[in-house]
């Protein structure tokens, strides 16, 4: 949830400058000395020496500004602060730049001088199509149609036709990429609220759903914006069907395309980003451990670039895909110990970006750091992250809320907290199939913690040997392969059938996996 801090949005826009900003804001506002500004002014300062938004707090350190001016002084701050940082940040987006020449363009027309501000369009369409912004194209076509059915400009012959024709396949690309972009968006609004699909019935849904909604003739695009927007379909669509070959395959896709087009990568940042994040996920799922290291270093190297840092959002996108990649590898590798030395910088990074992140995301941090613990044996802090989730999940991520606490059933177990193990498995149990969240590697899970628990240890080994033989055969079934994604429970078996770290279980098959790989 956001910290309530936080919740007022001026106060917010302000924590968010930089020092340069702030600079930037203060020349901007001086420049007219007129009273109403030296409030602002008064106002800005006194907002950025807060800690927490707190009215009766501020209005004590404001002289000019009484209790009935504040909220139309706030408006007015936060309007000049957006024009300010316009003018600012103009130069690091295509989009800002072909908008204000847009902005020329109309001025020179209301002016009359309507044959510079032809001039201007021409240019402006260029640089659209050379940065593929098509759907901005449709607004200086408009534009241009507007002043060849006004005024008798002379400017070329056939000119209405060649227009039309513009116009007209300016429209359809536009219209594709609104429905390839709608269609990518509902299928990761899927995975977001529900995971992976767990029966066929979940299955089935998916592939009606694309098939019914994908645009007729998607696969011959050829254009940018469409060809991103179709890999991101097939990548959403193959990952929650957990057909990882797959959705290696388009996430690489997703890649090349940027790379196809590198100028691109400037325009759209995020996007880009994006990608990588999930071609790094693709490489775990399918334990490619040397492309994994390839392109994690090619990320760690992209963050670092000036792009990669123009703004506040690009670089949190980088920080928590980069980190999420790295606690991933660890989990690969089999180094626990090794993962938990990022965890008090990747804390302290949380708490900077507390503003920016959503509860999804710290869902997944806690859970991915709940394991790392699990992993290295700490099954006490363990249970303190995944309680965070069990206890904060605002109906999101049902999947991750089940495997949080089949996780936390299991660290009560290692720790033998015998006494409360029978009343976990039936809550557990319970919240699992209220949520239709049952895979038979669960039931098989719930079947032998229910038996087994009153077998003495000495006694134990039998049942975990039969328990391990059963879940193996359900390991390339396709539609149980999420509970081992979530939750490593072959290895943790394995553990205990032969008594080692379960860290030591995953790091000899890392290198048994990377023999075989070289």
């Amino acid at each position: 949830m956001m910290p309530t801090r936080f919740t007022d949005t001026l106060f917010q826009l302000i924590k968010t400058l930089e020092k340069a900003e702030k600079r930037n804001f203060k020349l901007y506002i001086k420049r007219s000395s007129g009273n109403e500004n030296l409030k602002i002014i008064e106002l800005f300062d006194a907002l950025d020496k807060l800690n927490e938004y707190d009215e009766g707090v501020l209005l004590k350190r404001l002289s000019s500004i009484r209790k009935p001016q504040l909220s139309n002084t706030k408006v007015h701050l936060y309007k000049q602060l957006l024009a300010s940082l316009r003018i600012l940040k103009s130069t690091d987006s295509i989009d800002m730049q072909l908008n204000e020449q847009l902005d020329h363009a109309r001025i020179l027309y209301n002016k009359g001088l309507y044959l510079q501000s032809l001039k201007i369009l021409e240019k402006l369409k260029e640089t659209a199509k050379l940065h593929n912004k098509f759907n901005f194209l449709t607004q200086v076509i408009s534009w241009e149609k507007k002043i060849e059915t006004l005024h008798i400009t002379r400017s070329m012959q056939d000119r209405g036709e060649q227009l039309s024709a513009e116009a007209l396949e300016v429209n359809a690309r536009v219209e594709m990429v609104a429905k390839l972009s709608n269609l990518a968006l509902r299928l990761y609004s899927w995975y977001i609220k529900n995971g992976h699909a767990r029966n066929e019935k979940d299955e089935t849904g998916v592939i009606n759903f694309l098939k019914n909604n994908l645009p007729e003739k998607a696969h011959h695009q050829t254009g940018f914006y469409e060809r991103l927007y179709l890999y991101q379909c097939y990548c959403w669509y193959a990952f929650i069907r957990q057909d990882f070959l797959m959705y290696y395959r388009y996430a690489q896709k997703w890649v090349d395309v940027f790379h196809e087009q590198p100028l691109m990568i400037r325009v759209e940042t995020g996007y880009y980003i994006k990608g990588l994040h999930n071609l790094l996920n693709a490489h775990f799922d399918l334990r490619n451990y040397q492309k994994f290291e390839i392109d994690l270093q090619h990320f760690i190297k992209f963050s670092k670039t000036t792009v990669a840092n123009n703004h506040d959002n690009h670089r949190i996108q980088t920080f928590i895909y980069i980190s999420s990649a790295k606690i991933n590898q660890h989990f690969m590798l089999g180094t626990f110990d090794e993962g938990l030395k990022e965890v008090p910088l990747i804390e302290d990074k949380l708490v900077e970006y507390a503003l920016y992140l959503d509860n999804h995301r710290l869902l997944v941090f806690n859970y991915k750091i709940a394991s790392l613990y699990f992993g290295s044996g700490k099954f006490d802090i363990s249970i303190d992250y995944l309680q965070k989730i069990i206890n904060g999940s605002d109906g999101m991520r049902n999947d991750l809320q089940c495997y949080a606490r089949l996780m936390h059933l299991m660290a009560h177990y290692e720790l033998g907290n015998f006494e409360i193990i029978d009343s976990l498995i039936r809550s557990v149990y319970r919240f699992m199939a209220k949520m239709e969240n049952l895979t038979i590697v669960e039931e098989e899970m719930f079947k032998f913690l229910r038996n087994s628990f009153h077998v003495h240890r000495q006694k134990l080994k039998p049942e975990l040997q039969k328990f391990l033989v059963s879940i193996k055969k359900l390991e390339k079934n396709r539609f149980q392969t999420r509970s081992f994604a979530y939750l490593d429970i072959i290895s943790w078996v394995e553990s205990k059938v032969l008594e080692k770290p379960i860290s030591l279980i995953i790091r000899e098959k890392y290198l048994q996996g990377k023999k075989r790989y070289y």
